[in-house]
């Protein structure tokens, strides 16, 4: 059989999800992406890593401000990686054979993909767990596996929509959530407020390391959509330049980063209770405020699931295994399962699940590295229809394994690994470096050269 006929029976089992969204079709306008990245963001672990901050000594100017600057450097990063996608309509794990190559990208794709698996299951399980908590409070009946399998059964059957669910879970949820945290906001402020004033707000704090890795972690914690910021960019409609989507992006993420990490470290500074939500049981005895925080729970684990755990793994799966959409989102499903979440939310398990996010962290600053000068230096921002098509092709001119990008990327995560909390700050660079001149001299990359500026003739 032909190449060309090869090439048509593969356009043929290939969903139409991967495939690029011309403008036409495209149904995000800029408040609907804004309400999908606010739920995207959501997430008990904001809450956590507010309190968290306490131990370290930060008073709450110290930890407003680095909040503030942490999620805003989160953002710049965003706004930069999803041009690739508004411009072409193509998702993350096409965007990735255009540096790695058509077979190099299921590397980066499943590096981005499996750790979304593990936290879909993850932030199933406290849904679940909050859901069965409702239930015994109103009704007394306590079954955390019935509403675990009930709460993953509405996940699947809302992702099986594709963009269309979790854009209209993100319109709902995320007024739900914003309405929830003003409230939480309104509980401290309240009932706790002469120990948050004396223990948060008159100390002197410090402006030294802990003030450092308090940016650093805010900015870590959501670095996971900035690889992948193509799959949801794709979806918006024509009109939106980079500046509005990143002010976008701004509005959804920072203001709610904020506000989260203050409320964890208000409801840890008055109670002494690391976990947000036992502090807040602890500190009003009242099941209406018991309830809303575990709706706010709910919402937030369906949100964060549907936008930004079960997207990326689904586009990966059906990119490099070539199966549907439904099938795609039914299969990550069962893997999120099979994780075992009942097990990673032990407290037993709290250490090495940190150590598994630091670790495969350590490989997402390479990869942005590379995507951004790839898309930004070598092909100056622009593909050409036969270039993005190139992209669809096993047999096109990037098929098979750039190792220019694999070079950069372990080089990359070599660096980062060598100290896990500043991983991104230490190898973005020198992969994007090393990426470059591998690009300009090895000649086991010329066809990777086709269609950018590298090529001279």
């Amino acid at each position: 059989m032909s190449n060309e006929k090869n090439q048509e029976v593969v356009q043929k089992k290939q969903d139409d999800s991967i495939r690029p969204i011309p403008w036409e079709k495209r149904t995000m306008n800029w408040g609907s992406n804004t309400m999908l990245w606010l739920g995207g963001c959501i997430s008990i672990g904001t809450l956590a890593m507010g309190s968290a901050q306490m131990e370290t000594g930060l008073n709450l100017l110290q930890l407003f401000l680095a909040v503030l600057i942490g999620s805003t450097i989160l953002v710049i990063g965003i706004a930069m990686n999803d041009q690739f996608g508004y411009t072409t309509g193509a998702p993350y794990s096409v965007h990735l054979k255009s540096a790695y190559g058509t077979k190099g990208n299921i590397l980066p794709s499943m590096l981005r993909g499996l750790p979304a698996i593990v936290w879909y299951g993850y932030q199933t399980w406290l849904g679940g767990a909050a859901i069965n908590n409702i239930v015994k409070l109103i009704f007394g009946y306590d079954n955390i596996w019935l509403w675990f399998i009930v709460f993953q059964v509405v996940q699947i059957l809302l992702s099986i929509k594709g963009f269309q669910g979790a854009k209209w879970v993100g319109n709902i949820g995320g007024t739900v959530i914003v309405f929830a945290m003003i409230y939480l906001l309104y509980i401290c402020l309240t009932t706790q407020w002469d120990v948050i004033s004396t223990n948060l707000m008159n100390k002197s704090g410090t402006w030294g390391l802990p003030f450092v890795a308090a940016i650093i972690a805010f900015f870590g914690n959501s670095t996971t959509v900035m690889l992948n910021a193509s799959d949801y960019s794709r979806e918006m409609k024509q009109g939106y330049s980079a500046p509005v989507r990143g002010f976008s992006y701004f509005m959804a993420m920072v203001p709610a980063t904020v506000m989260l990490g203050i409320i964890g470290a208000m409801a840890s500074t008055a109670t002494g209770i690391a976990n947000p939500i036992n502090a807040f049981a602890e500190m009003v005895d009242n099941k209406a405020i018991l309830v809303v925080t575990l709706a706010f729970i709910i919402f937030a684990q369906l949100s964060t699931n549907l936008a930004s755990n079960v997207i990326p793994p689904a586009y990966v799966f059906m990119d490099t295994f070539k199966i549907k959409h439904k099938t795609a989102v039914i299969l990550i499903g069962i893997l999120a399962v099979a994780t075992c979440p009942w097990i990673l939310t032990n407290d037993s398990s709290a250490a090495g699940l940190s150590l598994f996010v630091k670790i495969y962290s350590a490989f997402f600053a390479p990869i942005f590295a590379v995507l951004i000068v790839d898309f930004f230096i070598l092909h100056r921002r622009k593909f050409t229809e036969e270039q993005l098509e190139d992209l669809y092709d096993d047999n096109g001119s990037k098929k098979g394994v750039n190792m220019a990008a694999i070079i950069a990327t372990v080089i990359g995560a070599v660096i980062g690994l060598l100290n896990v909390d500043l991983s991104f700050f230490t190898a973005t660079i020198p992969t994007g470096v090393v990426y470059y001149l591998l690009m300009k001299n090895m000649k086991s990359v010329e066809g990777f050269r086709k269609g950018t500026v590298l090529e001279k003739k």
